[in-house]
């Protein structure tokens, strides 16, 4: 199991939100490349962002923060936020992303990440953020009619590296990972999922690592708090990768 710690990016700050909402702020840290290079040294093997505003605007914002993250850092990042085309894939794995996650993208124009990951093998990542057991899109600002399982569905076979799910209404409020839901997404597809939104401590990956196909979790504002004790939470993590 991987544990993805989150920079969540707005206006060039690294931050957490409660539930997606842009006016529910925290600011950890206003040095997101000081934040990237203090993970890496605490023995994270990737780092997970999203740029935030990006998100919202449908194209990439944050994007000098970006870039100062991977300069700051040797390993693997995944980033997500306002990635919306063919261009902006090919810009970002240009730039050094290792994957990149489409998530609005993915429910407007499902056949953008099929060829995406034609282009760029296990490189893509599809992310799921629902409210209610609905798809959200546009930043979590809309809610679409798709169900979670349906859309997983769809990207059966297409090559895709993980499905990231988030449950929105537990996010950012340490309120635990909905283990539920995300255990029964991957047992209905053979896509490996990445749970995401409301760890809380070292129960949630203590009852993650019991499933199969899910290969991660994202670990955010418990980590900043400093709840999850991050020399336990790694020891944990690499005794369910080594099962």
């Amino acid at each position: 199991m991987i544990i993805y710690p989150a920079i969540d990016l707005k206006d060039g700050e690294a931050v957490r939100l409660k539930e997606g909402d842009m006016s529910r702020v925290t600011v950890f840290n206003k040095n997101p490349a000081a934040q990237a290079r203090a993970f890496e040294e605490a023995g994270f093997e990737w780092l997970h962002l999203v740029d935030l505003n990006g998100a919202f605007a449908g194209e990439p914002v944050n994007v000098d923060a970006v870039k100062a993250i991977l300069e700051a850092v040797t390993v693997p990042v995944q980033l997500g936020g306002g990635i919306r085309n063919k261009m902006m894939v090919d810009i970002w794995f240009a730039a050094g992303i290792s994957r990149v996650i489409l998530g609005t993208a993915a429910v407007r124009d499902p056949d953008l990440v099929r060829e995406a990951a034609r282009a760029y093998p296990g490189q893509i990542a599809v992310g799921i953020d629902a409210r209610n057991g609905r798809v959200a899109v546009e930043g979590w600002a809309e809610a679409s009619e798709l169900e979670v399982i349906e859309m997983a569905k769809r990207f059966e076979g297409a090559g895709i590296a993980a499905i990231i799910y988030t449950d929105i209404g537990r996010d950012g409020l340490l309120t635990g990972i909905n283990v539920d839901a995300t255990a029964e997404l991957a047992g209905a597809v053979s896509i490996p999922v990445i749970a995401s939104g409301g760890l809380s401590d070292i129960r949630d990956i203590h009852a993650l690592k019991k499933h199969v196909n899910i290969e991660g979790v994202i670990a955010g504002r418990a980590l900043y708090d400093g709840r999850l004790d991050v020399v336990e939470a790694l020891a944990l993590a690499q005794e369910a990768k080594s099962r």
